[in-house]
């Protein structure tokens, strides 16, 4: 088993540092968060420029073929910069479906989301269903008619097309509807990490069997599959939070001072810290092992996703309420990097299910 990131992977996390570094520092998401877009437009043309919409699609969907670890790469620079664009939605969970998908469309709507001229978000969870994904109470009837409520619709706001997970009879059906069509109605809202979910009503949204992507088995396996790696995003995410929470926080210390030294020279703050590094080399073995598994499509490839999870939930939160209290009051200002890393990592850990889920998954 090779641990080495190729050449070609080295590129990629090289080529996004230095657009983190240069061009999405902390005043430039603030800017992206306060505004009405809830992402910065230019960014995501630039995002569509440097491919990186089209990485994870096929060659003969117009992609560039790559994988779960070239996406786990991109998503831990993403989670040091705390970049808030809405990748997650478009190209990873509507992406996956649609790839991986016999729809007859499939290749005009996977242009439109590489060029960044469409968004397209997953609608597929419930309030009242919550885990069981694969028995929604939205319902698509025999006549054509979709009716139902999900919620936590990630970038549903900017969102042209829904892809829907409903029944079909006894069959999990997926099916893609315009936004604007008729009986379909968005209402969003803010998320504690400054982006946007929304709560989408469809009420007798009709649904030709042209816009089916799939049914029965080939269903469950899309959209089941779409969450999995989904879930390993923001594992990876969230590894890039934790890897930035620990350096700032001996960066702060080292030039803290108390008593006429730093006080990174206590050495309770530094068993602290230590802790936090222990915490994130952890979270970062097991990302390791769950790319390698879902990159190769292994039959445990579930189980190490949620083991990761579980674990990124539990250490996620520590390191960064960790770094919180090691800033002081600072930790907690807007003003500041650090707090907006613990806001993102309880999102994190809500997101597909929480530690205590993925534990009963892991069991299972």
């Amino acid at each position: 088993m090779n641990l080495n990131y190729s050449e070609e992977q080295l590129m990629l996390k090289e080529q996004i540092q230095k657009f983190c570094d240069a061009e999405y520092d902390f005043y430039k998401r603030e800017d992206v968060v306060k505004s009405d877009a809830d992402f910065d437009s230019d960014v995501w043309s630039l995002f569509a420029e440097q491919g990186w919409l089209s990485m994870p699609f096929s060659e003969e969907s117009g992609g560039f073929g790559f994988g779960p670890i070239e996406l786990s790469i991109l998503f831990e620079e993403f989670g040091k910069a705390l970049v808030i664009e809405p990748y997650l939605s478009s190209v990873v969970l509507s992406g996956h479906i649609l790839d991986n998908s016999s729809f007859n469309d499939k290749n005009t709507v996977i242009e439109s989301i590489c060029s960044g001229s469409m968004h397209v978000s997953l609608a597929y969870a419930e309030s009242t269903n919550k885990y069981d994904y694969i028995n929604p109470l939205t319902s698509l009837s025999a006549d054509g008619k979709l009716n139902g409520t999900k919620a936590l619709v990630l970038n549903g706001a900017n969102a042209s097309k829904f892809i829907v997970s409903c029944k079909s009879g006894d069959e999990l059906a997926l099916v893609i509807i315009d936004s604007n069509a008729d009986g379909v109605s968005v209402t969003s809202f803010p998320t504690v990490d400054g982006q946007t979910c929304s709560e989408v009503s469809f009420e007798n949204v009709l649904v030709s069997n042209d816009n089916i992507i799939a049914k029965g088995s080939e269903g469950n396996d899309l959209l089941l599959g779409a969450i999995n790696l989904a879930t390993l995003c923001v594992s990876a995410e969230a590894v890039g939070c934790m890897t930035s929470c620990y350096l700032k926080t001996v960066e702060y210390t080292k030039s803290r001072e108390q008593f006429d030294q730093p006080i990174s020279n206590f050495q309770v703050l530094q068993h602290r810290m230590v802790d936090m590094f222990i915490e994130s080399e952890l979270c970062k073995s097991l990302l390791i092992k769950a790319m390698l598994e879902v990159d190769a499509n292994s039959e445990d490839m579930f189980k190490h996703v949620s083991a990761l999870k579980a674990q990124i939930g539990k250490s996620g939160k520590f390191s960064a309420q960790q770094a919180v209290q090691l800033h002081g009051g600072m930790g907690v200002s807007d003003e500041l990097m650090i707090g907006h890393y613990l806001k993102k990592m309880l999102t994190i850990d809500a997101l597909f299910g929480n530690s205590d889920f993925h534990v009963k998954s892991f069991s299972a």
